[in-house]
């Protein structure tokens, strides 16, 4: 008869099979390496199988480790799950809740709320983790995600609470007689998240003319600030600046929804409601500014 297994040997197996390797696995776990070397000897001894084809490129697992690694994944989803139902049962707002959200939201929309939200629910501490990429919310790599997207995830339930504008600025000491074809642009990178408003540099410009592309929104601001180059910027951060001016309006091709969204198992925890009800009113009243109906200067420049 082979011994009974552990959770934590399943645990094991899978993030061997995850990380291709003893030494990642280990450092993921939080043991040293001849703990999980030791162990992995045991678990293989126990089912009287290998469970890892070792290779110079890394662990291969067996058929026997892919149903462990299986079992695992569900295991860990059950839990989790387990996890947020427990936590949506919460009747006052405090812990940790762990938000999401782009540097942009956060330095030129967000800090100042997360300011109030604290006054108001000191018993709730914040983690905010910052992230240009979309966090997994269904596995706590987050509580709550304040994201600009049309399409939010189907798996999330939330509120849409503005549509952010973008428009073309530049410094305002921008010759305005300057011929289109000589002004220099700086472009976000595509894989910022901002595939709409690298396209829209690229259908107005040359090659040549495109000197500089960043991969956050606040270092695309800084440069168009600097007098890089013209370029697309989101109005809540390009109306802020006093040096720069629009030279456009708010491009509807640029537009995108900005969602405050949590995982249904969470949205009935307080601190979860808390934070989703205090922070989604504090967002609408910003929506001139977001939405890019706020007070600003503008020059009248070709820019095509």
């Amino acid at each position: 008869m082979t011994a009974a297994l552990a959770w934590d040997d399943f645990r094991l197996v899978k993030a061997i099979s995850d990380q291709r390797g003893l030494t990642q696995a280990a450092e993921r776990l939080g043991i040293n390496h001849s703990t999980a070397f030791r162990r992995l000897g045991q678990i293989e001894a126990a089912l009287r199988t290998p469970l890892f084809e070792r290779h110079r490129t890394g662990y291969v697992p067996t058929p026997a480790a892919e149903e462990m690694v299986r079992i695992a994944a569900r295991m860990e989803e059950d839990v989790l799950a387990f996890t947020r139902r427990i936590e949506g049962q919460g009747l006052s707002p405090a812990g940790e809740l762990r938000i999401t959200t782009a540097a942009s939201l956060l330095n030129g929309l967000l800090t100042p709320i997360l300011a109030a939200f604290c006054a108001r629910c000191p018993e709730v501490r914040l983690d905010v983790v910052v992230s240009e990429q979309a966090l997994n919310l269904a596995k706590r790599d987050a509580d709550v995600a304040l994201r600009a997207t049309n399409d939010p995830p189907d798996t999330l339930v939330g509120r849409r609470l503005a549509t952010i504008a973008w428009a073309l600025y530049a410094r305002a000491d921008l010759d305005p007689e300057m011929p289109p074809g000589e002004r220099r642009w700086v472009s976000p990178a595509p894989r910022l998240g901002a595939a709409a408003a690298a396209r829209y540099v690229q259908e107005r410009t040359v090659p040549e003319q495109l000197v500089l592309r960043l991969d956050t929104v606040q270092g695309l601001a800084d440069a168009v600030e600097a007098g890089i180059g013209i370029g697309p910027l989101p109005c809540m951060i390009g109306d802020r600046r006093p040096d720069l001016v629009r030279l456009s309006g708010p491009e509807p091709e640029l537009a995108a929804g900005l969602w405050l969204l949590t995982h249904p198992d969470l949205r009935r925890a307080a601190r979860v409601r808390a934070f989703l009800d205090f922070v989604g009113d504090a967002i609408t009243r910003e929506r001139d500014l977001i939405e890019g109906r706020a007070p600003q200067r503008t020059e009248t420049i070709s820019t095509s």
